[in-house]
């Protein structure tokens, strides 16, 4: 699929080029002397970066996407949506460069260059049409229903070569053990599919040689359907769902719109190495500046713990991280020695476990102070999820188990949020969100919000 879009941007970029190339060679065959701008190789360098900025705007606007209407009209008024814009920052760059432009090349590069995209366009999807015909990059797949949008799927899979989805079946609980066949929403009605009984297996899957499920069933039973998905992907089947609510929230996923009909793949998320890089780089040298500076506040509170109870100044844990490996977290001690190491945290200042030292510690957030050690050691970081004790990690439903895809923080958005005072598991909808749009401002924007809370002490 990765190989497809990068021969269509080349061919983008070629059709783009030829346009503007042939827009000027044109026009200069009306004029007696060209200027040295407009040599050979100074046209062929303008045409060259009209295509890059042409491609680089088609791929913002999703023009490299694999997906597709069925009559491409999308497609089309994608073209000219790019075209007109890419026109607009060339002239206004030209002018303010001070550059030649002829009015007369402008226009011909405008008409020539969208015409001859489209007819590329076209041409493409002859030409992916016959490769799949022939069976080359095509991969099978069963549509599970036969309702209306399982229909309208089918469709839109066979008309949609960028893809290389061809479904092969439709499989429905109930259905008639005789031959029944559904057909393409066309014309000709060339295609069409046999409708199998369910269950659905992952038998039936091998039999079928199928590597794609498309789940559009709305009436099916989750949990059942779930787990069928599971076996499935452990053969290697990618599976969309046509409905969400299949899904585990916070689960992050890839989407493709069809002829309007809105498809969600779950899929692994990307390496995002510039923002891992900043991420731990902001994190060492803050930790590192609030231990040097926290250092006197720290001894003193040290004293503080020691004189108001017996036992150690440090509380050591065990919480799961990321991925749920486990690490020994560090804070001070605000609760009396020998109350058990792992339970429920208090929910109340007059909470009798709490020392005296404690209730200040916790109303100041000064307790937390040694988890910026954590943070040098790359257990946790500034910014992410509460990390939790393991016998609450251990009945953590799969949707729960998300919030462990990214490292644990000292702050977050529950953190500052007014649900703070329930359970952390209760409350996924601000992990999850925070898990999915994670970033470096994001980061600072969850640590201003931080030091303004503390400020005003709630």
């Amino acid at each position: 699929m990765r190989g497809l879009a990068s021969g269509e941007r080349l061919l983008d970029a070629m059709a783009v080029m030829a346009a503007i190339y042939f827009a000027e060679a044109f026009h200069l065959r009306f004029r007696q002397v060209a200027p040295l701008w407009q040599a050979h190789s100074v046209r062929l360098s303008s045409a060259a970066v009209f295509a890059l900025l042409f491609v680089f705007l088609l791929e913002r606007h999703g023009g490299y996407r694999p997906c597709l209407s069925l009559l491409g009209i999308r497609e089309t008024e994608r073209v000219l949506r790019v075209t007109l814009q890419t026109f607009l920052i060339a002239l206004v760059t030209a002018s303010l460069l001070r550059l030649p432009v002829s009015r007369i090349s402008v226009a011909i590069a405008l008409l020539l260059a969208p015409l001859l995209l489209i007819l590329e366009k076209w041409e493409l999807q002859k030409l992916l049409r016959s490769l799949r015909g022939r069976g080359y990059g095509t991969r099978r797949a069963v549509i599970v229903g036969t309702g209306s949008t399982a229909r309208r799927l089918y469709t839109a899979l066979i008309t949609s070569p960028k893809l290389g989805i061809e479904p092969v079946a439709f499989v429905e609980e109930g259905a008639s053990a005789e031959s029944t066949e559904i057909y393409e929403c066309s014309y000709r009605r060339k295609r069409s599919a046999k409708v199998l009984p369910g269950p659905l297996t992952c038998g039936l899957l091998q039999q079928l040689g199928a590597s794609v499920l498309v789940v559009a069933d709305p009436a099916l039973d989750r949990e059942t359907m779930l787990l069928t998905v599971s076996e499935a992907s452990q053969w290697g089947v990618e599976t969309y769902f046509a409905e969400e609510e299949f899904l585990d929230p916070g689960r992050r996923m890839d989407h493709a719109e069809i002829d309007g009909i809105m498809l969600a793949h779950p899929c692994e998320e990307a390496p995002r190495v510039l923002y891992e890089v900043g991420k731990r780089a902001l994190d060492v040298v803050t930790a590192a500046i609030v231990l040097v500076l926290s250092a006197p506040c720290a001894a003193a509170i040290a004293i503080l713990i020691k004189a108001t109870s017996p036992g150690p100044v440090l509380f050591r844990q065990q919480r799961a991280g990321k991925a749920g490996r486990l690490f020994t977290m560090y804070k001070f001690r605000t609760m009396y020695h020998d109350v058990p190491n792992y339970g429920y945290s208090p929910k109340q200042d007059e909470d009798p476990r709490i020392t005296r030292a404690g209730r200040l510690l916790r109303h100041t957030s000064l307790d937390e102070i040694p988890q910026f050690l954590n943070v040098l050691l790359g257990h946790m970081s500034l910014v992410g999820p509460r990390p939790e004790m393991p016998f609450i990690v251990e009945q953590y439903t799969p949707a729960q188990r998300q919030r462990l895809k990214v490292k644990p923080g000292i702050t977050g958005l529950w953190q500052i949020s007014a649900d703070r005072a329930y359970v952390i598991h209760e409350n996924l909808e601000y992990d999850l969100y925070y898990a999915r749009h994670r970033s470096l401002f994001l980061d600072i924007a969850i640590m201003l919000h931080t030091c303004l809370v503390a400020a005003r002490g709630i």
